[in-house]
């Protein structure tokens, strides 16, 4: 069998967040020895410091830590979207794990090939996690939204052909809390040129997606 060309991997953006750190307030009074009459009143300024405090400065974040990609999609669904691959995966390397990590699988079982990418983004607040993913809907026009999964989820299938050859990709985009999960599916077919039906990719995208948002809200949390 003559050896046959794969598709290019695809290059992991690496996005370094900055953690916030949170400045709390620390309040002091003297207990009172005088009477009533003697205890001085709290001026204006000091009350609006007293409301000002933690509860309005400080930066809720339930995910620190980015999980261990790789154990984030289950034997069985890697054994069902990349037939033939390694279920271990292969991580791929980032600058900082606590706030990106990516892993992938893929393999040519015959003449079927077929790619998997999942990567869980770790950032500082929901409404850095709601601007980063509006985004990036905004560049993937053409798909729609999927229900029940996550705080909001998106997915979208492409086909492409090069050299006469088709391959069909796609990519779910979930926001859950501060955290990004995105999850990139394809596959081709090498002896008849065609890539697999859109519904195909699209389920398993969205498969593959469910367990990885289903490891992060089970793993660690901030």
């Amino acid at each position: 069998m003559h050896s046959l060309p794969l598709p290019l991997a695809l290059t992991a953006r690496l996005l370094p967040v900055a953690v916030l750190a949170c400045t709390g307030w620390v309040m002091s009074s003297n207990p009172s020895t005088t009477t009533p009459a003697a205890t001085a009143p709290k001026s204006p300024q000091k009350t609006q410091e007293a409301t000002s405090g933690p509860s309005a400065t400080a930066v809720a974040r339930k995910y620190t830590v980015a999980p261990a990609p790789c154990t984030g999609v289950t034997v069985k669904t890697v054994k069902a979207l990349v037939p033939g691959a390694k279920t271990a995966g292969q991580e791929i390397p980032s600058t900082d794990k606590s706030v990106r990590r990516t892993c992938s699988w893929n393999a040519l079982k015959g003449f079927d090939y077929h790619w998997l990418d999942v990567s869980y983004e770790i950032k500082d607040s929901a409404e850095a996690a709601q601007k980063s993913y509006t985004g990036r809907v905004a560049d993937k026009g053409g798909g729609g939204v999927v229900p029940g999964l996550g705080d909001s989820a998106y997915s979208v299938v492409n086909l492409t052909t090069t050299d006469k050859q088709q391959t069909r990709e796609g990519v779910v985009i979930v926001r859950a809390s501060n955290a990004l999960v995105v999850v990139t599916y394809n596959g081709s077919d090498f002896e008849t040129k065609k890539a697999p039906s859109t519904d195909e990719i699209n389920k398993g995208a969205i498969k593959a997606a469910k367990d990885v948002v289903a490891t992060l809200e089970n793993g660690q949390k901030g």
